[in-house]
């Protein structure tokens, strides 16, 4: 709904009243040259950096233009990656970047079994992901040699989202070269860039036959969906977090919900005093007496505000507790009170199903259909 409930200047919390002022006073335009979307991984590093650099320099008293400092954040951060900076840093030290997952390759060698076939996908260059997936699968299961081997189809510097809707030719990687395919698409081979249209038709499987694993909602998850009607599951890094969260706050979540039926009752009861007081206001005589029975409405409804204040008061305080267990800075990453936050909202709908990381599919059988539950509408409830 375009509301804005939290936001910092540089590493500071914005308050309320400053949110109201600088947001629900004017009509949000996010698709402007005034906001830029944070719904990737790669986006935290430019935002965070942003933030703790605005903080610094304001603490030192420099004069910030932010629209320029973020520019040199944001350019700063695609150098790297040109330059293979990145990459270099990464390869380095592959511990202390990558959370490798003790069961991925059971769970694809479990897929496998069962007859499915199995793609990559990547933007990244193929030497490092080589080296990423060679850490990663490369010696973990006797029955396969390499990391290729998991793979019926390997495709590096594919060039997502373009991929999706206009791609490129699809090329095979010989050593260090490069030449166009011009058959179908072999086992063991590299191939690099290419467009959904080719690939479907190399591999001569369409539509929902596919399942499509990814963690980018818009690169991955928005793109595919609105081009094609591949099956979608989202990965969330945050999801164990998120569900530790949660559970640590069953009680305090139950209590938020009683004081909302509580509120909702004593709003009902309120507007119901207000309509008698003012019925009997406007059909009991102006004679000057004291008049009891307008007393009494008035005190009622007075004693039905007080108790709505202190609800409210309750409830403030168990949201920023529960936000607090969430995450400090920003709360839920999906939720935003009782409704969901843009990013969830963005995953409810463009993601068929999400999870943590690929391995949480181990537990189910490679035939297993997954059915969401009824959409219910206001008034169904």
């Amino acid at each position: 709904f375009k509301g804005v409930y939290k936001g910092y200047h540089g590493m500071k919390r914005l308050p309320r009243e400053e949110l109201d002022a600088l947001y629900h006073d004017s009509k949000i335009r996010p698709h402007t040259s005034r906001y830029h979307w944070i719904d990737t991984l790669f986006s935290l590093s430019e935002v965070t950096s942003y933030a703790a650099i605005v903080d610094a320099l304001e603490r030192r008293g420099a004069r910030v233009d932010y629209a320029k400092l973020f520019q040199d954040v944001r350019d700063s951060i695609d150098e790297a990656h040109r330059d293979g900076e990145v990459y270099a840093r990464i390869t380095a030290n592959l511990p202390r970047y990558i959370d490798a997952d003790p069961h991925l390759a059971a769970t694809l060698h479990k897929f496998r079994s069962a007859g499915k076939k199995l793609f990559m996908l990547t933007n990244s260059p193929w030497h490092y992901t080589d080296t990423l997936m060679t850490y990663l699968l490369g010696h973990a299961l006797p029955e396969y040699p390499s990391w290729r081997n998991y793979f019926d189809v390997v495709i590096a510097a594919a060039q997502k989202p373009h991929w999706f809707h206009e791609g490129r030719q699809m090329l095979e990687r010989v050593g260090d070269l490069l030449r166009p395919v011009r058959g179908g698409l072999e086992r063991g081979a590299i191939y690099e860039g290419g467009n959904l249209l080719d690939f479907e038709r190399m591999v001569g499987v369409t539509g929902s036959d596919v399942l499509y694993v990814g963690d980018h909602i818009y690169g991955d998850m928005l793109r595919s969906k609105k081009i094609s009607s591949w099956r979608t599951a989202m990965i969330i890094q945050e999801l164990d977090a998120e569900v530790f969260a949660h559970e640590q706050c069953i009680a305090a979540l139950a209590r938020q919900r009683e004081l909302e039926e509580t509120y909702d009752l004593l709003e009902d009861q309120a507007r119901y005093y207000q309509a008698e007081l003012k019925g009997h206001v406007r059909n009991a005589p102006n004679n000057g007496r004291p008049d009891p029975e307008k007393a009494r409405l008035k005190a009622a409804l007075d004693k039905l505000k007080g108790d709505m204040l202190t609800i409210d008061h309750e409830h403030a305080e168990l949201h920023e507790q529960i936000d607090d267990i969430f995450h400090p800075y920003w709360g839920s990453l999906l939720k935003e009170g009782k409704g969901l936050s843009s990013f969830g909202l963005q995953v409810e709908t463009y993601a068929d199903v999400y999870m943590r990381r690929v391995s949480s599919l181990r537990h189910y059988s490679p035939q297993q259909v997954f059915r969401s539950p009824h959409d219910m509408m206001p008034h169904e409830l």
